[in-house]
């Protein structure tokens, strides 16, 4: 008997935790997926000011990264900067983004340059609620 409601108190206390952690995952996805587009908004309207974009890209990408990368380490180099500019610029409404799919999907969706490919993929793993991994990207 005790064997039972031991396994029954395991279970019961693993669900918690799992479901947890996916409500954590979740929040955080959200909260980084919110931040990286916002960045991206921000250095679109930079650069529509008028600067020229070969000597935006060369001065203010290497700049914004090397201040960025000494204030907060991880996650702000130039190539990463450039994915977040072209995130904005293909998903220029932040309603649209599907919090379900994480920063490495859109930056999968982002290469895709097809805005019906980028559909497909945002759609389909969304209403079988598959991960975009499951779904292979051609």
């Amino acid at each position: 008997m005790m064997e039972i409601s031991e396994d029954l108190l395991f279970q019961s206390v693993k669900e918690i935790i799992i479901q947890s952690r996916e409500k954590m995952f979740r929040v955080a996805n959200s909260t980084l997926l919110l931040t990286y587009w916002q960045i991206g908004k921000l250095i679109v309207e930079d650069e529509q000011k008028g600067k020229k974009r070969i000597l935006y890209g060369k001065y203010t990408f290497k700049n914004l990264s090397k201040k960025l990368t000494l204030k907060f380490w991880k996650g702000f180099d130039e190539s990463n900067l450039r994915n977040m500019r072209t995130f904005y610029q293909v998903f220029p409404i932040c309603d649209a983004l599907r919090q379900q799919l994480s920063w490495t999907h859109y930056r999968l969706l982002i290469k895709l340059k097809n805005s019906q490919k980028i559909n497909y993929y945002i759609n389909e793993p969304v209403q079988h609620n598959m991960n975009l991994t499951q779904t292979y990207i051609r």
